[in-house]
């Protein structure tokens, strides 16, 4: 009994150490998420209270366009590296860690150009907030590929305590742009705090962001990096046509009542977003040591994110107004009509999230680039569309058509994938 008993231990041993391990890995992306919500959720609440409807929709417009560039970086820089350099050993993840940072700060100081040089031509309300974001963007998406990094590595306390360099450095600058009281002072102030924590994970990392080095890793990860590319764009990029048609269609104004109701929402998105740092590398090692078990993880994985999305929208529905007028102020009476449209999406894109992670760590990129071009092509339209019969309202039911429709093609293609690897079990990811 007892050389039974000794291999038992043998065996349940290493499972419980790999189940405590992932538990921590995961732990450490919702404080990292959670830490960099609560910075983002802050800006957003007190532009919305400061500034008014108008003036917080001219905020969005810029932030959404954020959204579209920091897209463009992880594709080309941070996607790559968490795809094939997670769990490596340290000294290829150090090189690739080089190599991606400095590709990340190059794509911030071209594209920040083009929004510098944008936003003086436009002038007005709008132009000065775009100039504003131009000058931000190198320290901002290096601050985000810093995150990713260490993620990759397993190493996600480095990546919480770099987001509470922000969030701390954040609180100055906020004072200050409050008293300037615009829209580019805001912009400038979180971009701002972000170059501080950018420059903390250089520190942190000891590895120097080798801008030199961007091209020779375009060329590495051209298989990967271009498809990611066009994925995360066509995701941002529609999110951005969308907020710009239902200002055109509607006004900006509409703009600001459906980044309010996104806001509303903050707390459970910081969740989905913190899971979304780990899943990817959590896949992979999935993928690796028992790779039967991957559809599994998805499942569990999208399947709970959307539940957890469903309960958090049933509690703002049953949410005091009094309460929403303190958060959102004069925002909270067009954003509180949304609510439901916003969370069916927000629960759509939480079981999609789970089919993404699965073709991301097989290096399906085709596929994940397929579905990713179903789903932007509906947002438009159902956005666009939803505005022009219905305004605010329709272009919110319309996304979240859109979003669930999506989620549908997502997990066909990730279907696919896993029957394929079966037939053809020869590995896509490399680590070198």
């Amino acid at each position: 009994m007892t050389p039974m008993t000794t291999e038992g231990e043998k065996t349940t041993t290493p499972a419980g150490s790999a189940r405590r391990a992932l538990v921590g890995r995961l732990s450490w992306g919702l404080a990292d998420q959670a830490a960099s919500s609560v910075s983002n959720f802050a800006v957003g609440i007190y532009v919305a209270r400061s500034l008014g409807v108008t003036a917080f929709g001219v905020f969005s417009l810029a932030w959404v366009t954020y959204g579209v560039v920091l897209n463009v970086s992880r594709g080309l820089a941070t996607d790559p590296l968490v795809v094939r350099f997670s769990g490596v050993p340290d000294a290829s993840w150090r090189g690739a860690v080089a190599r991606s940072t400095g590709t990340a700060l190059g794509v911030g100081g071209a594209l920040g150009a083009v929004c510098l040089v944008a936003g003086l031509g436009l002038g007005g309300r709008v132009g000065p907030a775009f100039a504003a974001l131009g000058v931000m963007l190198p320290g901002l998406l290096l601050q985000d590929a810093w995150r990713f990094s260490f993620f990759a590595n397993g190493a996600g306390r480095k990546a919480f305590v770099n987001d509470v360099v922000w969030g701390i450095a954040l609180v100055p600058a906020m004072v200050v742009a409050a008293r300037v009281d615009s829209v580019a002072a805001f912009v400038l102030a979180w971009g701002a705090s972000a170059t501080v924590a950018a420059g903390y994970g250089y520190l942190q990392s000891g590895i120097r962001p080798g801008m030199t080095e961007a091209r020779g890793w375009l060329r590495e990860q051209r298989d990967l990096g271009y498809r990611y590319l066009v994925e995360n764009v066509s995701l941002s990029g529609a999110s951005q046509l969308r907020a710009y048609g239902l200002g055109a269609i509607v006004g900006v104004s509409a703009v600001g009542a459906v980044r309010g109701a996104e806001l509303l929402l903050g707390p459970f998105l910081a969740v989905l977003m913190g899971l979304s740092l780990v899943t990817v590398p959590e896949a992979a090692r999935v993928l690796r040591q028992a790779p039967q078990r991957l559809g599994r993880f998805c499942l569990l994985l999208g399947g709970g994110q959307a539940a957890g999305a469903l309960l958090w929208g049933t509690s703002l529905l049953l949410m005091p107004d009094r309460l929403g007028e303190l958060v959102l102020g004069d925002v909270w009476h067009s954003s509180s009509q949304l609510i439901v449209q916003i969370t069916l999406s927000v629960a759509g894109a939480g079981l999609g999230t789970g089919a993404a992670a699965g073709l991301r760590a097989l290096g399906a990129a085709r596929r994940s680039l397929r579905s990713q071009l179903f789903a932007s092509a509906c947002y438009v339209g159902g956005g666009l569309g939803g505005a022009a019969l219905a305004g605010t309202a329709g272009s919110a039911w319309g996304v979240a058509a859109a979003t669930i429709s999506g989620s549908a093609v997502w997990w066909l293609q990730l279907r696919s994938a896993l029957r394929e690897r079966r037939r053809d079990p020869i590995p896509e990811v490399r680590t070198s």
